[in-house]
């Protein structure tokens, strides 16, 4: 038995330039952190004594007799992957909720090849995970997603990720003052706009988009450098990284006229008015969780003003994926 523990994250800058069919020519990069709520998933070898192969526990449950016959994408395409023969049984529960901008599926995809990986005893590292976790969702799946989410829930931490060239994937670890990286995660909040949604059919309407996005795109790639200078200069945090928030959330907004709404505009300008300096909606939009950028003097304000919506406190991780416990294959057969 293994069970994996894999991080959700939040993307500050550079989301949309992380797309295959935009760094491929152009590069791209994100400035993103993985955060204390986690994806759990639980695998272990399935007894034969059933009528079914695998047996599969999510928001829904499926019994299925070939891998073919498997309904979830991930599930079905990483076992193909990894070639694993064996009947399974797999349960994955979250923190949060899918659907919600926070790069769950792709957190899911990363925790289920590490237990797989940990089921046939082979070592893995966190660039595999990512690279074949990004091959299962672009190429497996044909999902419309990046490949920020799938490396920042494989490495952890805050990190600059660059997406490009020979290497294709490239992490860079910020070196912030500890006091720095405190107050900066002091002043977000996270709020759930209380709907879900498809992020691939989303993405993909951007992705048609892509040709006449070029300016907005490198714009929202150099915020990435700015927010970079802002944290690792010396001196206190600047509130001008929430003013860059603002600033490039209203540049994403434009790329796609399915990633706002006017529930979603109208909650962030309350935001707004009641002192937070700037925010986002997190991963492809149109609905999910909303970051904001308020000092803590003013949160509470914030809170009221948005009190209908849900309260999410959140802190910075910098693990990954991890497996969190795994009884010898011996011990496993005999349970």
């Amino acid at each position: 038995m293994i069970i994996t523990r894999t991080p959700f994250r939040i993307s500050f800058f550079g989301g949309g330039t992380d797309y295959p069919a935009w760094y491929r020519e152009h590069g791209g990069r994100v400035l993103s952190t993985s955060i204390n709520k986690y994806g759990y998933t639980t695998v272990r070898h399935l007894a034969p004594f059933f009528d079914h192969k695998y047996n599969i526990r999510y928001r829904q449950q499926e019994e299925a007799k070939t891998i073919e016959d498997i309904k979830h994408p991930s599930v079905r395409e990483c076992l193909k992957y990894v070639g694993e023969k064996n009947g399974l049984e797999v349960n994955y529960s979250a923190d949060l909720p899918a659907m919600s901008g926070l790069g769950s599926s792709s957190a899911f995809t990363v925790g289920f090849l590490h237990a797989l990986y940990g089921l046939q005893n082979k070592p893995v590292t966190k660039y595999q995970l990512a690279r074949d976790a990004i091959t299962v969702e672009q190429e497996r799946i044909g999902e419309n997603v990046g490949s920020q989410d799938q490396t920042v829930a494989a490495f952890g931490g805050f990190n600059k990720i660059e997406f490009g060239g020979e290497q294709e994937i490239s992490v860079s670890p910020l070196a912030i003052d500890s006091r720095k990286l405190r107050s900066l995660q002091d002043r977000l909040m996270l709020f759930f706009t209380g709907f879900q949604r498809n992020a691939s059919e989303i993405a993909g309407e951007q992705i048609k988009n892509m040709p006449r996005l070029g300016r907005e795109l490198r714009i929202m790639g150099s915020f990435v450098d700015d927010a970079v200078t802002h944290l690792t200069s010396h001196g206190e945090l600047s509130d001008d990284f929430g003013k860059l928030l603002d600033e490039s959330w209203r540049i994403k907004r434009s790329l796609s006229s399915r990633i706002t709404t006017q529930f979603v505009d109208d909650m962030y300008e309350t935001a707004r008015r009641s002192g937070a300096l700037g925010g986002k909606l997190l991963g492809a939009g149109g609905g999910g969780f909303m970051l904001l950028y308020v000092s803590p003097e003013k949160q509470e304000k914030v809170r009221d003003a948005l009190r209908k919506a849900l309260y999410v406190p959140l802190q910075f991780e910098n693990q990954g994926s991890t497996i969190v416990y795994q009884m010898p294959a011996e011990e496993a057969h005999c349970s």
